[in-house]
């Protein structure tokens, strides 16, 4: 069967090869035609090279277009696959420099906080349009998989506004997973429950996962009949590194019971208490990876990883394709899913969905991230019930978070945007109200050539900002690198480890729990 996949914001470096490559290791889908749009054509035209050049030497039938079309890209498309980052990385240093003079020291800035905010405001907008392309040109009941951030407003936008049936879909419950099964690993040889050579694969540890995208809680976790949960703690401060590189993590499994899906630095920039003091945070982080929390760590590895693919891009093309095969299939579920549904073989994952019910203490039509199982009926999630109690109550502050955010974004409401800044749990530890205004202006004006939705208002927001300077009561700001700023490296610097550069600007996923490191 013959299908066609519309990628959207292809340009992407490693993600759309990858997923690509994963889609095509599906005898069924081998004639696959992908449709690859973005609104750079040279960086389509070197994605596309390479990935033709690999179906050549798979011997594959599938066929690649590209074009800076989104309408034509979408049309007749069975599936639409959404991975643009709104603004580029000129919108996403803002995201994470303004903030920054107020206090807020984000280490990625794309869910929640200031960054994940305003990254939403410029998405929401974008995924709309596609949602109305869908609805208008692709094939009836086209499934849109949504891989951007911030996850949960963008997946609910499209849901209530765009009315096209959307997945999000996130792979952070798989490295976490990996983690647990590290850990049971570390214990079980130790305990002599398996030999020294054996090894746990995370398949072999039974999980559910269940909240929001980035505030996913493991409530079950099960090995050889063992329930995991009451030990988790011992496990993770038993294992090796994990008590240093996952401080955030552990300290909140201690207090709430409950292991996180989300990476330490992540973690801590969702929650009030771990970044609200700039002496106290790096108590918190590990510097050995930037996903343990290196302030604006995702921003410079983004960076470094577009500057060293431009320049290393000749030699990506002379070295030999690798082998598509099923061996080598990444975890990103989004190949699975489409798989299911074309072939009928079961998939069972974790997936990003308006709440019906399925979580009971969590608000319905908000987007949470639950398990489900796919086939050719359809994806199927049933109910979880209830989250305990402390998990519930920090998901549930970042929902109405996300629901003000989301509903700015649609309505261009610069209230709603203050009051959803104001409300974000480490905007609200670190500022005052008046401090919140003035930054959330600020934002508006630095971005608003990607702010449509907001042409009207940031006159006004120029306005407020001239008359605080003008009667001296313009909030005061500090000019810092925040607490654990890393300079991003030139191309130059980059060249002294070209391997170590090459797999950050090949890395579909730039964390550091991906299949292959998982062993």
């Amino acid at each position: 069967m013959s299908i066609k996949i519309a990628m959207i914001g292809a340009g992407s470096i490693g993600f759309t090869r990858r997923l690509m490559h994963d889609l095509l290791a599906v005898p069924e889908l081998a004639d696959t035609t992908f449709a690859l749009m973005d609104i750079s054509l040279a960086n389509l035209d070197m994605v596309k090279q390479l990935c033709e050049r690999d179906l050549k030497a798979n011997n594959l039938p599938a066929q690649i277009t590209t074009t800076d079309n989104q309408r034509a890209a979408i049309t007749d498309a069975d599936f639409v696959i959404c991975m643009i980052r709104q603004g580029g990385l000129a919108a996403f240093q803002l995201d994470i420099d303004i903030p920054l003079k107020y206090g807020i020291d984000q280490c990625v800035g794309d869910t929640i906080c200031a960054g994940g905010i305003m990254y939403g405001q410029r998405t929401i907008p974008a995924l709309l349009g596609i949602c109305k392309d869908i609805r208008e040109v692709a094939k009836p009941n086209a499934l849109f998989l949504n891989y951007s951030n911030p996850m949960a407003m963008n997946t609910w936008a499209c849901n209530k506004y765009g009315g096209v049936k959307t997945i999000g879909l996130c792979h952070g419950v798989q490295g976490a997973h990996w983690q647990i099964a590290r850990c049971v690993e570390q214990w079980a040889k130790k305990e002599e429950l398996i030999g020294q050579n054996e090894t746990v694969h995370r398949r072999d540890v039974n999980v559910t996962a269940a909240g929001i995208n980035h505030q996913t809680w493991f409530v079950k976790a099960e090995w050889r009949g063992i329930d995991l949960i009451p030990q988790m703690l011992e496990l993770f401060e038993g294992h090796p590194t994990y008590p240093t590189t996952e401080k955030v993590r552990i300290d909140v499994l201690r207090r709430f019971g409950y292991y996180s899906t989300e990476s330490n630095g992540h973690l801590s920039e969702y929650l009030p208490w771990y970044r609200k003091r700039v002496n106290e945070i790096n108590q918190w982080i590990d510097m050995s990876s930037w996903i343990n929390g290196e302030t604006g760590g995702y921003l410079r590895v983004c960076t470094e990883g577009r500057r060293w693919f431009e320049t290393d891009y000749p030699k990506w093309l002379a070295e030999a394709p690798p082998l598509i095969t099923q061996e080598k299939r990444s975890e990103e579920h989004g190949s699975y899913i489409i798989e299911a549904l074309v072939t009928g073989r079961t998939y069972r994952g974790h997936f990003n969905i308006p709440n019906q019910h399925h979580i009971t203490n969590l608000p319905d039509n908000c987007i949470i991230e639950i398990p489900g199982y796919v086939d050719r009926n359809g994806i199927n999630m049933p109910v979880v019930g209830d989250l305990p109690l402390a998990c519930a109550a920090t998901c549930s502050a970042s929902v109405r978070v996300q629901e003000m955010a989301m509903e700015a974004a649609v309505h261009g409401d610069v209230t709603l945007l203050k009051q959803a800044m104001l409300h974000d749990p480490l905007v609200g530890a670190v500022c005052n109200p008046e401090e919140v205004w003035q930054m959330t202006d600020e934002l508006l004006i630095a971005q608003a050539k990607w702010l449509p939705q907001y042409k009207s208002s940031v006159s006004g927001a120029k306005k407020r900002l001239a008359e605080a300077t003008r009667t001296g009561t313009r909030v005061k700001t500090v000019q810092t690198e925040g607490a654990a700023r890393i300079k991003t490296k030139t191309v130059e610097e980059m060249a002294r480890n070209a391997a170590d550069a090459r797999a950050n600007a090949s890395a579909a996923d730039k964390g550091k729990m991906t299949k292959v490191e998982a062993h």
